[in-house]
């Protein structure tokens, strides 16, 4: 591994390429071209990734400092230390740009007749509903808590937000806390006459606050909400005496709920004994202490367009797009026996989840089928794919599942899955110690004429069908033999617990995936200036892979990569990355999938994956890279990425320096994932309707890393 990378002067730090990303995702809302409420939502991603981003990627950094760990960040010099103190700033400055944000939209809203109310500006019929609507409604889930010498000071949670009042009462000062109850509406409507005006329920219970505390006069009043830590291993030794490997990561959510507190968010800046009260109790300083003009919960903008006609629907938000069904298919067939004799490519969300969940479907139910295999990193809260696992284990199928319970902030959701496919007879299996298995892959087996046939699946992205209407994900479904029998050796592997297994066409991290992308970098390499690398990415952080792309492009490799988030090698430094380009797309949909290819033309070698060019994916993950051998699927992927290229509408190029700008150029706008959605063909079919159940909607699909 290359030592004092940074000395190199071609690599940066990988957290603040990080806020350079959630800026580009920010800067979403201030696109005039973007319908308003869609813009609103761009907010709320950008905050939801900024508290998500404190919880872990900070909570690490607070870790290692406080446990005086003087580790030298490798890409730019910069200790935990130094890095917190990079970041915090950098964080509010773009906090201030969200709320200016914020402000504007909302008035722009407001002139739409979308008006966001100060429960002070309201009518008297309208602040009469509202005392009712508190009454009935809010008050009797309120748990109010008084701070002084007998009342310990509350344990704040995540993703809560707060009321907190310091009162007097003669020359006595006290505290006095309420949660907003999560089960709550985010917004009231007051009116929905000649325009839609609402309420924040965090307001209201702000609002009547004091009648919650009958002896005290309020003095100072605000909201507040905090992010801790969630940065707890359950591979420590804290937790090697617990043998069950759920209950162990149960415990590990018990612990976050008390980590540490790296950043609090306040309504406005409190006094200064009011400041001074919640940071010793909360032990931060006010490096750690954000505010915000903006609501505390802000996902209350997917719920808007509940209220509002159609008409305005279409104004304020994207045209519905729902992803369409694969033509590759014939729906009234087997489509297990389709994929034996053609491989198809499915591309989310242009192409919907459907047949597969398909396949799986019929698996369940098909009396040749042996065996379904299955590795399971994040699954939508109302998974089918669940349910046809469960029938398939019902029906007397092998059914093993290799799910993984560390997927943060997915763990609970894990867990309870596991649960079920447990109580319906499926093989259950956790994973490896160190090792987060974050492959996507899917083997069903049949037995047809005493002879065992196959069809495998690989996919860039998560089994999830919520995410699939918003990710970009590829899913390869194959029944090549020599893909096959390395999934199959891939499944045993897995079972037995053994990471190093040898495969002749799959990349499997921890073992050959890294070592295999070099040796084909390597290649181009020894091709200079005919040597081509291009890769479709969410973020680069791997040293070895950096310093190989770097020497790529010293010997006049033309290495062209699409990073959505975190880069840290920095293109176009002079005499280091001068043929390195680097694009950055966000849009309407996260661009998710992962591709890489080595070379041009009919020798050209592709590969669709799970896998980042990140340490932790190269290094501490199961992770899988499938080649793509069908001649016109790899046309397919290579159309999309020269798609992808040509955006100057979404891109952003990456300098030197690390930031971004847009496309300038004298060409017509165009909208890569516009251009998709209208050039993805659709089946003239349709799935038979006692095979069809509606999807459950989802208002929370992120912007993740």
């Amino acid at each position: 591994m290359q030592k004092n990378l940074y000395k190199q002067g071609y690599t940066c730090n990988r957290e603040l390429s990080w806020l350079r990303f959630n800026d580009r995702v920010l800067n979403e809302a201030k696109d005039s071209q973007v319908p308003l409420l869609e813009r609103l939502k761009s907010v709320y991603f950008f905050s939801s990734n900024l508290e998500e981003f404190f919880r872990v990627r900070v909570g690490s950094l607070w870790d290692m400092h406080h446990a005086k760990v003087t580790k030298i960040d490798n890409k730019s010099g910069m200790t935990p230390a130094q890095q917190m103190a990079a970041i915090y700033p950098a964080a509010k400055r773009i906090c201030k740009k969200r709320d200016r944000i914020f402000g504007e939209l909302s008035k722009e809203l407001a002139k739409e007749g979308i008006e966001d109310v100060k429960i002070e500006d309201c009518g008297k019929e309208e602040l009469k509903y509202l005392k009712k609507y508190y009454k009935a409604k809010i008050l009797p889930l309120l748990n109010p808590q008084i701070v002084d010498t007998h009342h310990p000071f509350p344990n704040l949670q995540n993703h809560i937000t707060y009321i907190a009042a310091e009162m007097k009462q003669k020359n006595h000062v006290y505290y006095g806390f309420v949660a907003v109850p999560q089960s709550l509406p985010h917004i009231i409507v007051v009116s929905k006459k000649k325009k839609l005006k609402y309420v924040h329920t965090e307001d209201l219970v702000a609002y009547y606050f004091s009648s919650l505390f009958d002896n005290g006069k309020i003095s100072e009043i605000l909201k507040l909400t905090v992010s801790r830590s969630a940065y707890v291993d359950a591979d420590d030794e804290a937790f090697e005496d617990i043998l069950d490997y759920r209950k162990k990561m149960e415990k590990v959510l018990k612990e976050r709920r008390k980590m540490n507190v790296t950043m609090v968010t306040l309504s406005k800046k409190p006094g200064n004994s009011f400041a001074k009260y919640l940071m010793t109790n909360l032990k931060i300083t006010r490096r750690e202490v954000f505010t915000t003009s903006a609501p505390m919960n802000l996902k209350y903008v997917f719920y808007i367009e509940n209220f509002i006609d159609e008409e305005a629907k279409r104004k304020y938000t994207y045209p519905p797009y729902e992803p369409k069904l694969s033509a590759a298919f014939h729906y009234n067939q087997s489509l297990f026996n389709q994929i034996q004799k053609k491989d198809v490519l499915l591309h989310y969300p242009y192409e919907s989840m459907e047949p597969f969940l398909q396949l799986v479907r019929e698996a369940a139910n098909d009396s040749k089928t042996v065996s379904i295999k299955i590795t399971i990193y994040r699954l939508a809260n109302h998974a089918r794919l669940v349910d046809y696992l469960c029938q398939a284990a019902e029906n007397g199928k092998e059914v093993d599942v290799l799910i993984e319970l560390k997927a943060r902030f997915d763990e609970q959701n894990n867990i309870d899955y596991s649960e079920k496919l447990e109580d319906a007879g499926c093989n259950v299996m956790y994973g490896f110690e160190k090792y987060k298995v974050h492959s996507k892959v899917c083997l069903i087996t049949k037995m047809v004429a005493s002879k065992p046939e196959h069809v495998a699946l690989i996919a860039t992205g998560n089994f999830n069908e919520n995410t699939a209407h918003t990710y970009t994900d590829f899913a390869y479904i194959t029944a090549k033999e020599e893909i096959v029998e390395d999934v199959v050796a891939f499944f045993k592997n897995m079972a037995i617990g053994k990471l190093d297994g040898k495969y002749s066409t799959l990349l499997v991290a921890p073992v050959s995936l890294k070592q295999k992308v070099l040796a084909f970098m390597d290649e181009e390499i020894a091709k200079g200036k005919d040597g081509c690398i291009t890769c479709k990415l969410n973020s680069i952080t791997d040293e070895d892979l950096m310093k190989k792309m770097q020497e790529a492009s010293e010997h006049g490799v033309q290495v062209n990569l699409i990073v959505r988030g975190i880069s840290c090698i920095l293109p176009q430094v002079p005499g280091k990355t001068d043929h390195i380009h680097i694009i950055s797309i966000v849009g309407r949909f996260l661009e998710h999938s992962r591709v890489y290819v080595f070379g041009k033309g009919p020798a050209e070698k592709m590969y669709i994956s799970s896998a980042d060019f990140m340490t932790r994916n190269t290094e501490r993950r199961v992770e899988v890279a499938c080649p793509i051998l069908d001649a016109s699927i790899k046309e397919n992927i290579d159309q999309y990425l020269q798609l992808c290229f040509q955006d100057n509408t979404k891109a952003r190029i990456m300098s030197d320096t690390g930031r971004y700008h847009k496309v300038r150029n004298n060409e017509a706008p165009f909208n890569s994932q516009l251009a998709l959605m209208r050039m993805v063909p659709k089946s003239t079919q349709s799935i038979p309707k006692k095979r069809v159940r509606q999807d459950t909607a989802v208002f929370d699909t992120k912007l993740k890393q």
